[in-house]
């Protein structure tokens, strides 16, 4: 899900004309067409992250309820620490998510900021 961060400078370079190639290419319409898949993007994953993060919190609060009414079963016991564990490494990817659109978006103005400005986000 993240390819289009992964090679952003690569589509930067080959789609964002440099000085030589100005009147070739509409590069204020190239560039907001890379915003907007980025912003596409960037609300995709974010999305799938919360869901995942939703259900998964889900899970945890059914099988503490488990473990309150079973609290002498290991099996329950082993699955809310496997549970716990999936959640806490679901919202450090909602971090990680961060920094990557914060990367994305930092090279995205260097090089399309005289092309073309985006909407201010409220």
């Amino acid at each position: 899900m993240r390819t289009i961060d992964d090679r952003i400078i690569h589509a930067l370079n080959t789609t964002v004309p440099t000085a030589s190639f100005k009147g070739k290419v509409d590069a204020t319409q190239t560039c907001k067409e890379l915003y907007e898949s980025l912003m596409e993007a960037h609300s995709s994953r974010d999305r799938a992250i919360k869901t995942c993060i939703a259900q998964t919190s889900s899970a945890v609060n059914q099988l503490y309820e488990q473990r309150a009414r079973y609290s002498d079963n290991l099996s329950l016991i082993k699955q809310l620490r496997k549970e716990q564990t999936k959640l806490k490494l679901m919202q450090s990817e909602l971090n990680v998510e961060e920094v990557v659109n914060d990367r994305s978006l930092k090279v995205f103005r260097e090089r399309c900021r005289i092309h073309y400005t985006p909407p201010k986000v409220q």
